[in-house]
């Protein structure tokens, strides 16, 4: 790989078993409490952040002032290898969290080389996290974390095991169990060099294999959507949530366009607008969704960059606004967030882009009122901090920073 490709890949860490993860955590190191915590409009809303070992230290706590959108560090939750995505329930009962290894020894051993997701009660007083078990994700280098809107599964995308595992949890303890389906990528893989990527781009580093990216339902929470890079495929399946089983729709997939490796996507909140952006050819496509049959029908590719660049860039992120008007998207390299407006049709516009004040964003997220976007810029190991005009949808850089070494992945309670 060339010092453009997929730095945000780590060497493997050392064997990690189940008990040594559970030592390590229950000894959780804190970082200094802040004097204070600042008191929020309308109660406390926490930030945290996963990030990759050992630069990262392990999952952040932050508190978030609304009145100017900055952070407040409160502690830090260690002993756990590169929690690199991070989600809660929809009860926020529990925090959930893939580690992004490829190691690890412990409770249902697969005999593959394979990641581990961990799981937390949270303290909805306090904020703070006590770990309930780990488990075997699957698959080796596990990505991507989100749990169905039922609440009795998380749903893992293991990067570099190519596959996509349903695992259940108690709905009353948090306690993982044994996946109940996984479901492993196969077919072509798709052409090294996207068609669609700007003159002179070397984005080229996913194609060696199938690397499941990001997995998650629907709003509905009835059909399952997995992004294959490696193959240039969007699927789709039928999720059972009474034996956590997924069954191909029909079709079972839909195709992006070549070598432009899929990565995440986002639904629009009518449930019925897909938009999956693609790391490699540095394009958002918007598909239509039927809920009813999960078919997913392409309507349009459109660069997130402006139309002079050249050279390389990898995307990375997908989200809207609060009001669903406006999308937004991060690339690397060029280290900035595209805006799109979104109208009535679906069909995108690109209105603009704001640069992160970091480098190589890998994520970002909008805090509960919709007022402040974070963006977690992973080689300068820092948080920026923009706001978000809610008439316009534009960005504006705040100033402000937090520090957090390798930054990946961001989530919020109030």
């Amino acid at each position: 790989m060339n010092s453009t490709q997929r730095l945000h890949r780590h060497a493997p860490l050392p064997a990690v078993s189940r008990r040594g993860l559970i030592k390590g955590a229950a000894a959780l190191a804190l970082a200094p409490l802040a004097s204070r915590l600042r008191a929020q409009q309308g109660g406390t809303v926490w930030a945290y952040i996963g990030a990759y070992t050992p630069n990262g230290e392990g999952i952040h706590m932050f508190t978030v002032n609304q009145s100017d959108g900055s952070l407040e560090p409160v502690k830090i939750f260690t002993g756990l290898p590169s929690p690199s995505s991070i989600a809660f329930d929809p009860g926020y009962k529990f925090l959930f969290a893939v580690n992004e290894i490829s190691n690890y020894v412990g409770s249902f051993p697969t005999g593959k080389p394979d990641g581990s997701v961990t799981s937390f009660t949270v303290n909805r007083s306090t904020g703070d996290l006590k770990m309930v078990n780990v488990v075997s994700s699957r698959g080796a280098g596990p990505a991507h974390i989100s749990v169905d809107p039922s609440g009795k599964y998380v749903l893992v995308s293991n990067y570099g095991g190519g596959t996509i595992s349903v695992i259940p949890f108690d709905t009353g303890t948090g306690m993982l169990g044994m996946a109940t389906d996984v479901e492993t990528l196969t077919g072509p893989l798709g052409p090294l060099h996207p068609v669609d990527a700007p003159p002179g781009s070397f984005a080229i580093s996913g194609h060696d294999a199938h690397h499941a990216h990001m997995a998650a339902t629907d709003p509905s929470g009835k059909w399952l959507i997995g992004c294959d890079l490696g193959g240039d495929m969007v699927y789709v399946w039928q999720f059972d949530l009474a034996s956590g089983r997924l069954t191909p729709a029909n079709p079972p997939s839909v195709a992006v366009s070549a070598g432009a490796g899929p990565r995440h996507f986002a639904f629009h909140p009518n449930g019925r607008w897909c938009y999956i952006i693609c790391e490699e050819a540095s394009i958002m496509v918007f598909m239509t969704f039927d809920p009813a049959t999960g078919v997913l029908q392409p309507q349009q590719n459109l660069s997130t960059l402006p139309s002079s660049f050249a050279g390389t860039n990898f995307t990375s992120e997908v989200a809207f606004s609060a009001d669903g008007n406006y999308l937004y998207g991060a690339n690397r390299l060029h280290d900035t967030i595209a805006v799109f407006s979104v109208d009535g049709t679906g069909s995108l516009k690109l209105i603009g882009e704001t640069p992160t004040g970091g480098d190589y964003p890998r994520s970002f997220g909008i805090e509960p009122s919709g007022n402040y976007m974070y963006v977690l810029n992973q080689r300068s190991d820092n948080i920026g901090i923009l706001k978000i005009d809610r008439t316009t949808g534009l960005l504006t850089q705040t100033g402000m920073y937090a520090a957090v070494g390798s930054p990946s992945s961001i989530a919020f309670l109030s």
